[in-house]
């Protein structure tokens, strides 16, 4: 780790001059929010000479490169990552505090970049801050989105969706880099040429383009020198203004290409229950994907001859489906571009992209009308037909007579292509994200394709990076951690197994509830400021904080709450030891009966937090906008990890590991890496209830439950679902959660009954509950399970989780970079 050492005076000089160039002011005249910019710009010049030598050296050892393609990075805040992983917290700390300045409260000037929503977009950041801390080349690409899914606000309990506008004030580490602009084309229709040889060409014409332009973002290793890029694509139009159609009074015309190019880039998930919805998603998707691709084709040939030796320099991973179109688009480039035969560019294609699972829900494993797909993409489309004539007679090949196979298997079939079965047949790799998920992919959803590529399937568990979500979310934690073992964790996270031998030391089980506990206050505080409701730092904090979705199952946990309440009342005087429930999510702008579990929750928030009878041993806080920035704080503050989601349904889950690396304790279902954890901790030191994955998948494929004999046989759980309909949380409309309570009890429906086993699994999540209860008494015994969570992280650093993609999929060359 060769750092060139931090000059704190040079620092502060180049913050006064950026506050006086950009906002002609002196440094005392300045608000907080010019100084945030003034101290970006400021870092930034530290960091782009790493940036330009790690480029150089790149170029100079021909390194391989990975180019991760996402829908979404959600990044969280850039300067204090920047901060410590260029090794300069505590000079620029210090410089700060020396011109009047508090960094913490520079740090929150900063919105949260608006690239991501859930874990997939996480991951993907997490994985950038890997790559570029172990020295391999990589590129994120990604689009640049102006305002993000949306930013969340709680009216009246219902959320409310509100434009994100995190570039207002620009962004400070961006790059504009329009030499790099590409042209993708949309629409039109394709016409064959032939040449001088006879070969036939296919020209697609009468399209609508818009330009393609990058902006890059440093992703800064740790203390190594490297920084490496997350390319975002911003949408221009390729002719700004048509003045000759506004002239004519066609003012609508005059800005249709600015239209068309403003639309592609301006929400991430754009709403998809309608037509234009699904059309502008898969816009979005082919637009950065032809723009990286084709960008990444150009790089290679600036320094390589044969783009038929392509894949030993260059691999694309797809996170998810999203970007499967990479497999037609580069076969475009390979066929009508560079002249390849089909057989030659479909030798580089298979062996250039691989393909991340990331869901076994087939509501995500996108299928896309083909008369959408043909009139948005049609050169695309012809591409994928083909693709899909060889692989079906290669299906017919291997089963003789099967035209069952060639229906579950085929990438056009009934009106629709299929992006997933795409992805696999036009990757060298196809991996699950968990142990079990991917076992659960190998024998189930993709079974007949792992039954024809057994080879092309392999499991990568998801991690974190701990340089985030401990070095920087929880400083107190990993100041204590580095004063016991040293920082070689910070790097290398299997080492805090050292830690263990404190795990039974009541001097170190003391501090380290005593960090827990100053983390607990300082989410009050938040809670305090931004909810308005008081909560004891000295309750369990039993927090479940992620994407809201049904096999999430926030319902199972605010119904769960309801009955506790039930029996608080009923039994006032019962052994009840202090909670804080805490719940934090964004439901998809569509997605109805999400929505409404959050009306739920807040309804439920609004009686218990006023009964106050109760004294206070259960409150309920929704956090509004739950995001990167305030899920550091509630990281480090959790006493319960909530992961309960039906078993088989979630791929892996890595909050569940931020949790734990906090020293958090699980309560969960054996789903997703879940499974892993309990391994590694010890199933002692977690609170594991409900169905296993084998028996969720015998109810769903044999049936044999039924909800409405729980209803019938169970008065606790007949009450709780009663209160949903008889107005006790919603009293001026008792009706509002009607939809709710007949999901369960599938009452006037289609849908099978309580689709993910919430009352089934009910009263197992109860007795749960009432271990943790019983356990937080014993404050030792408490203290020793917390620490031994944080002990057994080190397996789920995104570290692993990278250099396994490396040694198996990507074959990448650790690069050193000296300045």
């Amino acid at each position: 780790m060769n750092k060139v050492g931090f000059d704190k005076a040079v620092f502060k000089k180049s913050v006064v001059d950026n506050v006086k160039n950009l906002y002609r002011k002196t440094i005392d005249e300045a608000t907080d929010e010019q100084v945030f910019q003034a101290v970006c710009y400021a870092v930034k010049d530290v960091i782009i000479d790493e940036w330009i030598a790690t480029q150089k050296e790149y170029t100079k050892k021909d390194a391989k490169t990975v180019y991760y393609l996402s829908m979404e990075f959600l990044m969280g805040r850039a300067l204090g990552n920047n901060i410590i992983n260029i090794g300069a917290q505590k000079e620029i700390r210090e410089a700060l505090e020396e011109l009047g300045f508090d960094l913490n409260v520079i740090e929150d000037q900063e919105p949260d970049a608006a690239l991501g929503n859930g874990g997939l977009g996480r991951l993907a950041a997490c994985f950038l801050d890997s790559l570029a801390t172990l020295g391999y080349a990589a590129y994120g690409c990604g689009i640049r989105y102006k305002y993000g899914m949306f930013a969340q606000e709680i009216r009246d309990g219902f959320q409310v969706e509100v434009p994100d506008n995190w570039l207002k004030n620009g962004n400070p580490f961006e790059i504009r880099r329009a030499e790099y602009a590409t042209e993708v084309k949309f629409g039109g229709y394709v016409t064959v040429q032939r040449d001088e040889t006879g070969r036939e060409h296919y020209v697609q014409q009468g399209y609508q383009s818009v330009r393609a332009v990058p902006y890059d973002l440093p992703i800064v290793g740790y203390k190594n020198n490297v920084v490496n890029t997350l390319r975002i694509w911003d949408a221009e139009p390729i002719q700004t203004f048509n003045l000759a159609s506004f002239d004519r009074g066609e003012y609508h015309k005059a800005v249709e290409q600015e239209n068309l190019a403003k639309n592609i880039v301006e929400v991430l998930y754009p709403n998809d229950n309608h037509y234009a919805g699904k059309e502008l998603r898969l816009k979005q998707q082919y637009f950065f994907i032809s723009a990286s691709v084709q960008r990444a084709v150009s790089k290679y040939k600036e320094t390589h001859d044969d783009v038929r030796k392509l894949y030993e320099k260059v691999t694309f991973q797809l996170n998810d489906t999203h970007p499967t179109v990479a497999v037609a688009e580069l076969m475009r480039i390979l066929v009508d571009e560079e002249k390849l035969t089909w057989e030659e560019a479909w030798d580089v294609t298979t062996k250039t992209c691989a393909y991340t699972n990331h869901t076994i829900m087939a509501e995500a494993l996108e299928k896309w009308p083909i008369e959408l797909f043909s009139r948005l993409l049609p050169r695309i489309y012809q591409i994928v037909e083909e693709i899909n004539r060889r692989f079906v007679a290669q299906i017919a090949a291997t089963y003789p007579g099967n035209q069952e196979k060639i229906r579950k298997m085929a990438i056009i079939y009934d009106g629709q292509v299929k992006m997933a079965h795409l992805a696999i047949a036009g990757s060298f790799s196809v991996n699950g994200v968990a142990q079990l998920h991917t076992e659960i992919l190998k024998k189930q959803e993709l079974r007949d394709f792992y039954e024809m590529y057994p080879d092309k399937f392999n499991n990568k568990t998801n991690g974190i990076t701990q340089r985030r979500f401990l070095l920087h979310a929880n400083p107190l934690l990993a100041n204590w951690v580095t004063d016991k073992i040293g920082d070689e964790w910070i790097t290398d996270l299997p080492h805090l197994k050292k830690l263990e031998v404190f795990v039974d030391d009541p001097k170190a089980q003391q501090e380290f509830m005593n960090i827990k506990y100053q983390n607990k206050i300082r989410l009050a505080k938040y809670i305090k400021e931004h909810n308005g409701i008081d909560v004891d730092p000295r309750s369990i904090f039993d927090v479940q904080v992620k994407r809201l979705h049904e096999y999430k199952r926030q319902l199972l946990n605010i119904l769960h709450v309801m009955h506790l309440y039930n029996e608080l009342k009923d039994h006032p005087d019962m052994d009840f030891y202090p909670r804080t429930f805490i719940f934090g999510a964004k439901a998809a702008a569509g997605y109805r009966r999400a929505k409404l579990t959050i009306k739920l929750i807040n309804a439920v928030a609004d009686v218990i937090n006023n009964d106050k009878s109760i004294n206070g041993k259960i409150k309920v806080v929704f956090i509004e906008n739950y995001r990167v920035s305030n899920a550091e704080l509630i990281f480090a503050a959790a006493d319960v990890s909530e992961q309960i989601s039906t078993a088989s349904k979630e791929a892996s889950g890595t909050g569940n590991m931020k949790f734990m690396l906090n020293g958090a304790v699980t309560i969960g279902t054996m789903d997703g890496a879940n499974v892993e954890i309990v391994e590694e901790v010890g199933a002692e030191n977690a609170f594991i209830f409900g169905m296993s994955s084998d028996e969720v998948i015998k109810y769903e494929n044999e049936g044999g439950y039924n909800p409405m004999d729980i209803f019938n046989e169970d008065q606790d759980i007949r009450r709780v679902l009663m209160q949903l309909i008889n107005g006790f949380y919603a009293p001026e409309d008792p009706e509002l959660f009607r939809e709710i309570y007949n999901s369960l009890l599938n009452t006037y429906s289609s849908d099978r009954a309580d689709t993910y086993f919430i009352l089934k699994d009910f009263r197992s999540y109860h007795e749960a509950h009432m271990r943790i209860n019983e356990a937080y008494k014993d404050e030792k015994n408490w203290a020793r399970m917390a620490m031994l969570n944080t002990c057994n992280a080190g397996k789920f650093t995104s570290d692993r989780t990278i250099q396994q993609y490396v040694d198996d999929i990507w074959h990448l060359d650790k690069v050193n970079v000296e300045l």
